[in-house]
């Protein structure tokens, strides 16, 4: 097996000054108490450009010759690679070309054509994106920049176990997403060879887990870590230096981002939010201090508010039933009355006549209400049964 030695990795660290910035470690109370151990947080969503890949980028490109800068860099991302290597290459003055999943959240397209690089927008998966800028690298010239098999790049994202080992010196597990294994390999070969005892643990989304040796099952939230085909250089590191590779859910997932903002105050995208989904899913094991590497922040708007809104509905914060009251002036003032002395806040109601096989008497309603927690939300299905109106709880 070859790849980077930790002293590529403390090259790649002078390289990267001015560029990436060495993000900090928050410890959590709150995670402490779920899972029983102390928790630090690695902080990459605050990385310049939103995630950890702007180390790797950098490096990469920071190595390149002149003639291979000449025609340009191409790469292949679901989006925090692009925005990398778009912003390393606007400021060596290289051209950069993006092809991107055809589903990339907005956010993340409009940063990387914000930061000057040409975007080609296809397929559903990272593969079917990395096979059209190889193509493109073919026929143009253009140097392809890999977002993981590349042991310049492994070297690069390996700065943040530099940066964990030094802020963390009784460090006993690192947990880590994974999609294409760079980061993984990188932060591995600098722990194992630095801090041994420190058990190292790698994350995927259970939907593309071929670390994890199942097959891709559909679409995850976790598009940054969604990588069908891992490169070999990155499988042999992983497989010689990561201890453990576990699997997480998109539930698992949604609720970690809810968490993570309630909580820590930070906004984690999916893949992001993957590594202590597992560990407060009980799947890391290990014991002592455990740090989190939280990857990225470039979670879309309109995704952030859906899986709010889910995280919140799962954990009993949002009620959703169906009931009905008599078609007359007041009822439902009644009705919401009743709610509001249960300390439960009526946040959308709907009337449903047409089309329901109701009463023509009655009048059924689809009520959204904010609760405390899962068992305010049973307490008051509860309620309305002793009230005498028929519940159907919907979410």
């Amino acid at each position: 097996m070859t790849g980077p030695t930790v002293a590529d990795v403390r090259e790649a660290r002078e390289r990267l000054d001015g560029v990436a910035r060495e993000t900090p470690v928050y410890v959590s109370e709150s995670f402490a108490r779920m899972v029983g151990r102390d928790v630090w947080l690695k902080a990459e969503n605050l990385q310049r450009t939103g995630s950890f890949k702007i180390r790797g980028a950098g490096n990469c490109l920071a190595m390149l010759s002149e003639a291979e800068r000449a025609p340009g860099v191409v790469a292949a991302s679901a989006g925090n690679h692009a925005q990398a290597v778009a912003w390393t290459a606007r400021e060596a003055g290289v051209d950069a070309t993006i092809f991107m999943p055809q589903d990339t959240p907005v956010a993340k397209v409009e940063a990387t054509q914000n930061y000057g690089a040409r975007i080609e927008l296809g397929g559903e998966m990272f593969d079917d994106a990395y096979d059209a800028a190889r193509a493109y690298a073919d026929t143009t010239g253009a140097t392809f920049m890999h977002p993981f098999e590349d042991e310049r790049v492994i070297a690069g994202q390996g700065t943040i176990g530099l940066e964990l080992v030094e802020q963390l010196p009784e460090l006993g597990t690192v947990v880590v997403p994974i999609g294409g294994g760079g980061l993984a390999a990188g932060i591995a070969t600098v722990v194992k060879e630095l801090s041994p005892k420190t058990r190292v643990v790698g994350v995927q989304a259970a939907a593309c887990a071929p670390f994890a040796g199942e097959e891709p099952r559909g679409l995850t939230i976790a598009e940054g870590i969604a990588v069908k085909n891992p490169g070999e250089l990155t499988r042999a590191i992983v497989r010689e230096r990561v201890d453990d590779v576990v699997t997480v859910t998109d539930e698992e997932i949604s609720q970690a981002i809810v968490l993570l903002l309630e909580r820590a105050k930070l906004v984690v995208e999916g893949a992001g939010a993957a590594s202590l989904a597992a560990l407060l899913a009980g799947r890391v094991g290990g014991e002592g201090t455990v740090a989190v590497v939280l990857s990225g922040g470039n979670i879309d708007a309109s995704l952030l508010i859906t899986v709010m809104r889910h995280g919140l509905t799962i954990a009993g914060r949002y009620l959703v039933v169906r009931s009905r009251v008599p078609d007359r002036p007041g009822e439902l003032v009644k009705l919401l009355t009743l709610i509001a002395k249960e300390r439960v806040n009526v946040v959308s109601v709907e009337h449903h006549r047409e089309g329901m096989q109701v009463s023509v008497a009655e009048t059924e309603v689809e009520l959204t209400l904010g609760t405390r927690d899962e068992g305010h939300a049973t307490a008051l299905v509860e309620a309305m049964q002793r009230w005498g109106y028929p519940v159907e709880r919907l979410r």
